[in-house]
């Protein structure tokens, strides 16, 4: 079952809340979509689609994640940071949907003021008919701040960057489980 929170219960600093889950992304973004196969059958599935729902893959790919709870829930906080000390870039977030169905799981976070980007970021696991498992990162972004405007399209080359290394540590994940 697929969850979208309602309008009122959120504080994301973009309009198009929830545009993940539905075709187009909205206009007037950065739009990036990767899949990446992960393996095959049911075994797989269940340890990636775990390892997404509770931020492992997020952890086990370079980032300090601080959520509300431990599986992701609609309207669920979290801050997610990259770097060191000085040098850290916090960037809160808030659950928008979760998916918890027999052959798709995952979530959609979206920004919250102070994230340095603005815009909404999927993270799903599938599997399909056949038993082939993938993991699909969809996003729509947008600067958010005086750093992410400065840096230009570095910004969605990193974004690309992180969606393929996300992809990888998940596959390493799921097929050793």
């Amino acid at each position: 079952m697929t969850r979208l929170i309602s309008a009122g219960r959120d504080t994301v600093n973009y309009p198009d809340r929830g545009a993940t889950a539905h075709r187009p992304l909205p206009a007037g973004y950065h739009h990036l979509n990767h899949r990446t196969r992960l393996g095959h059958g049911r075994a797989v599935f269940e340890a990636a689609g775990t390892a997404v729902t509770t931020f492992h893959a997020h952890r086990t790919s370079g980032m300090r994640v601080r959520a509300d709870a431990g599986a992701v829930r609609p309207g669920a906080r979290v801050v997610v940071g990259i770097g060191v000390g000085p040098l850290r870039i916090d960037a809160p977030c808030q659950v928008i949907w979760t998916a918890y169905e027999p052959a798709r799981i995952g979530f959609a976070y979206g920004t919250r003021p102070g994230h340095p980007e603005c815009g909404e970021e999927s993270f799903i696991v599938d599997m399909d008919p056949d038993g082939t498992v993938w993991f699909t990162v969809t996003a729509f972004s947008r600067p958010n701040s005086w750093y992410t405007r400065l840096a230009g399209p570095v910004v969605p080359f990193l974004q690309l960057r992180y969606a393929r290394w996300l992809g990888h540590r998940l596959r390493k994940l799921a097929t050793a489980a």
